[in-house]
């Protein structure tokens, strides 16, 4: 673990992998929205960042949230999101991307380790490049019951939602 994380622009992060890649330490890679982040996060990026000896994570920018999820995402604003990410201790760098995928973020900076929870086994953006590179892929499993869209469906069903016409009171009981 570094001494110090780093949220910056992909480009800079690149840099930055660059020269511990070249002092021989192994970069992970992961992404996601990490919209409502929790304890599936949290051990998905414990796991991954046991893989190596850096963690980059990239997030889905808040127009990219909006477009994959819909108007109403994401819930926690895109700099919200990189700084609570850039306060945990697996996490030595978090960057931001606007495209529907982190495609680019993996090419510009090329890590050793592309990890991705396992619903998207099969699917994992970038897989084939990293591998291309001599890199490895690797999907980690779930933690059952955890995910946003779970806690979101919990909020509403236990507090209601907020009625069309902004009244923010309780809906059902």
């Amino acid at each position: 673990m570094l001494s110090w994380a780093m949220i910056a622009s992909i480009q800079a992060i690149a840099n930055e992998v660059r020269i511990l890649q070249t002092a021989g330490k192994k970069v992970v890679f992961t992404n996601g929205c990490f919209d409502i982040l929790h304890s599936g996060h949290i051990e998905l990026l414990r796991r991954g960042r046991a893989l190596g000896n850096v963690l980059v994570v990239a997030i889905n920018s808040d127009r990219s949230v909006a477009r994959m999820k819909g108007a109403d995402r994401p819930i926690v604003l895109e700099h919200d999101r990189a700084e609570l990410l850039c306060g945990l201790e697996m996490v030595d760098f978090v960057c931001s991307f606007d495209e529907d995928t982190p495609l680019e973020a993996i090419l510009r900076i090329r890590p050793d380790v592309l990890v991705k929870g396992a619903d998207w086994e099969g699917n994992i953006v970038g897989g084939r490049e990293v591998e291309a590179w001599g890199g490895t892929v690797v999907t980690l499993p779930l933690v059952e019951g955890h995910s946003t869209s779970s806690i979101l469906e919990r909020v509403v069903t236990r507090y209601g939602r907020r009625q069309e016409n902004g009244d923010s009171r309780k809906t059902n009981s």
